[in-house]
């Protein structure tokens, strides 16, 4: 009996340093963004403002693509919106790669100041969309914007942009956030991605790390992506990109000024679809980081060890459910053979509530996160049914959709 309890005891102990590994490394990051960030003084503003003008700023070219794949709801839209840019005629050019669409919304798109591409792929992907938009569109830019179909950007997008790349980044990751709060599930969609904005790309940026990307919102060098592009391969495009930068030590900036309004999925099945989409490119993204650690590790390569042991993380609501029905369990289990296992649980479940807590923005936590809890249970489950559905090899595109059906 003795064995069994010891065995027990370890599977135990191992299934908690399991989800304390995930949850000390969010913790850590959330105090982070906590930090105190010197602030700027007019004076100092001043001052850089004229050393800028000495130096005479650049105003950059950018090419602007759209992939999108059966997006006739939200495309043309998005596209008219971008389209009143107060920034030079000239300095962009908008690409649409319309795959899937609908003859009346490629008319309405033809209308416009726009390139609009048709290819046709025996399997559809956000890679392959932009692959041949690089290969169909001639002319030399300075940057290459990636937006989603459903994107809306300010009209001083382009101006404020410009002003980052004049700092000299060759990546730059904007702001995405929600654009709608019609139910509980796109409410915690929202607050979901400001809590990975907090994370992994505030508090990144805080230390020294890259910014994460999202897939959308991205801004690269043209010459660097047009020369990496090709070599995307898989669903999760955005995860590839990250790795060839930091392969290639190039930082990720992330700009939390520079607002992407992204719209946020607003019924159980498109929630279920996106997460599969992005469970199976995080195991993907892992498994192909993998070899390239012990390199990484002669080189000091932070930022790369840093990324794949990003991509080993529990997702985050399985995290704070498995702590809290562990938690439970123990405390029963302890109070039934007089034992203190379930102490560290709770602590455990704390400290995660903790990091989340504090990394969800101020004006969000009581009214978005709080009212909303009780859909926290059955997503969860959702995303535990994900797991069966994961396939690493996988390289389907897996798309979701637009609409408010419950």
């Amino acid at each position: 009996m003795s064995i069994l309890w010891l065995i027990l005891h370890i599977f135990e102990i191992f299934l908690w340093l399991l989800l304390a590994a995930s949850g000390a490394y969010i913790l850590f990051f959330a105090l982070v963004s906590m930090l105190w960030k010197r602030p700027v003084s007019p004076l100092s503003a001043y001052l850089e403002g004229q050393i800028r003008s000495l130096r005479d700023p650049r105003q950059y070219t950018f090419l602007v693509l759209y992939p999108a794949y059966n997006e006739d709801r939200v495309i043309v839209n998005s596209v008219r919106t971008f389209l009143g840019q107060y920034y030079p005629y000239k300095g962009f050019h908008v690409v649409v790669i319309s795959d899937h669409m609908q003859p009346e919304t490629n008319e309405l798109l033809a209308q416009y100041p726009i390139s609009l591409l048709m290819p046709v792929f025996e399997k559809s992907s956000k890679a392959k969309a932009m692959q041949y938009a690089l290969q169909q569109i001639q002319g030399d830019y300075d940057y290459v914007v990636i937006l989603d179909a459903d994107n809306v950007v300010e009209s001083d997008f382009l101006a404020k942009l410009n002003d980052v790349c004049n700092k000299g980044f060759d990546a730059i990751q904007c702001h995405r956030c929600a654009k709608n709060s019609n139910n509980d599930i796109a409410v915690l969609d929202g607050v979901s991605e400001e809590i990975n904005n907090t994370i992994f790309r505030k508090a990144h940026n805080r230390v020294g790390l890259s910014s994460a990307l999202i897939g959308s919102g991205m801004c690269f060098r043209y010459k660097w992506f047009k020369e990496n592009v090709n070599k995307l391969s898989t669903a999760g495009e955005d995860r590839e990109l990250e790795a060839l930068l930091l392969r290639q030590k190039i930082h990720i900036h992330y700009e939390p000024e520079i607002h992407v309004y992204d719209e946020k999925v607003s019924n159980k099945e498109n929630f279920q679809k996106q997460r599969l989409r992005w469970m199976t490119a995080q195991i993907q993204s892992l498994f192909s980081l993998l070899p390239y650690v012990p390199k990484a590790l002669m080189e000091g390569n932070i930022d790369y060890i840093d990324k794949t042991f990003q991509q080993a993380l529990i997702p985050r609501s399985m995290l704070v459910v498995g702590a809290f029905g562990m938690s439970v369990i123990m405390t029963v289990f302890s109070l039934i053979f007089s034992l203190d296992w379930y102490i560290k649980w709770w602590l455990l479940f704390l400290f995660i509530c903790l990091s989340l807590y504090v990394s969800t923005p101020k004006q969000l936590r009581k009214n978005s996160v709080f009212g909303k809890i009780l859909s926290i249970p059955l997503l969860v489950w959702k995303m535990i049914l994900n797991i069966l559905k994961i396939d690493r090899k996988n390289t389907d595109f897996i798309h979701t959709e637009h609409g408010d059906k419950k």
